[in-house]
């Protein structure tokens, strides 16, 4: 039984604490209560095993945590699940979420513990935005109604588009970690040679290597902005809003630049709010 998290209470009230304030928690609130609810569970599940491949405990027991979500998964769905998790056991039934989705983020957290990520070949970058990422929107759409075809395909770019924006937000924390997304080859190109995540942040060709990134987090962008255009907007309202999120987060990265020292960049619960307005009242 998994013992990192609190086992008394609704984890997903601790969740929506925590994300509250972000494009997450005021995209999700736009939702229908149901829907609400369950992303939610999505969300405080998402948490949970991110934070144990953040942890800095040693990696064995980090592992065992992951393993120890994997049993909890696979007891929820033969109908013994523990107490703690009534919350997403009612979302996975009333909204016919796959085993598989959850158990694919836990492998996509596993990446991360196994052994600290720096400069992937483009493939395994893939398999990761795949399993952290795209796996989400699989058990979101899910929950928004989107039908299969259309809801996996806004999954897979939408996915990509906001996990490469997380990679250039995040270059500083995931080096303080150890850790360095940008991809192999896209380090090669800019003829960049080195791999250790602060001497790469360094460089004097960083900048060539991050806006491949931007290039390839747009294309995803322009793909998941069609598909919801061609959806039922009722459908399409959260990602919408997270999209539209990230796509100024994406800007913003752009026009401050890749020289230290970066400014975190964060956007304002005004233009997050507007943003809000724009996608789910008008």
């Amino acid at each position: 039984m998994n013992t990192a998290v609190a086992a008394n209470g609704d984890i997903a009230v601790e969740a929506a604490a925590r994300a509250s304030g972000s494009s997450f928690y005021l995209a999700m609130r736009i939702l229908p209560r149901a829907q609400r609810r369950a992303m939610f569970e999505i969300y405080s599940f998402c948490r949970a095993v991110d934070d144990i491949a953040d942890h800095p405990g040693d990696r064995a027991w980090r592992r065992r945590q992951l393993d120890d979500w994997r049993w909890d998964i696979d007891s929820l769905y033969q109908g013994r699940g523990p107490a703690r998790l009534r919350g997403l056991a009612w979302a996975v039934h009333r909204f016919d979420l796959r085993r598989n989705d959850f158990l694919a983020i836990i492998d996509g957290m596993e990446m991360d513990v196994v052994s600290d990520i720096r400069g992937p070949d483009t493939g395994i970058l893939e398999v990761y935005c795949d399993r952290v990422a795209s796996a989400v929107g699989r058990l979101s759409v899910k929950v928004f109604g989107m039908k299969d075809d259309e809801g996996r395909e806004l999954s897979h770019h939408l996915g990509r588009a906001l996990q490469f924006t997380n990679i250039l937000r995040d270059l500083d924390e995931d080096a303080a970690m150890g850790r360095l997304y940008l991809p192999r080859e896209t380090l090669v190109r800019a003829q960049i040679k080195v791999r250790a995540p602060n001497a790469v942040l360094d460089h004097s060709k960083l900048a060539e290597a991050c806006n491949e990134i931007v290039a390839r987090a747009r294309v995803h962008f322009r793909e998941a902005d069609r598909i919801m255009a061609a959806a039922p907007r009722r459908v399409v309202r959260a990602p919408r809003i997270m999209s539209a999120a990230y796509q100024l987060i994406l800007d913003e990265l752009v026009a401050r630049g890749w020289s230290a020292p970066r400014a975190p960049i964060r956007l304002s619960r005004a233009r997050l709010l507007f943003i809000v307005l724009r996608y789910a009242l008008i």
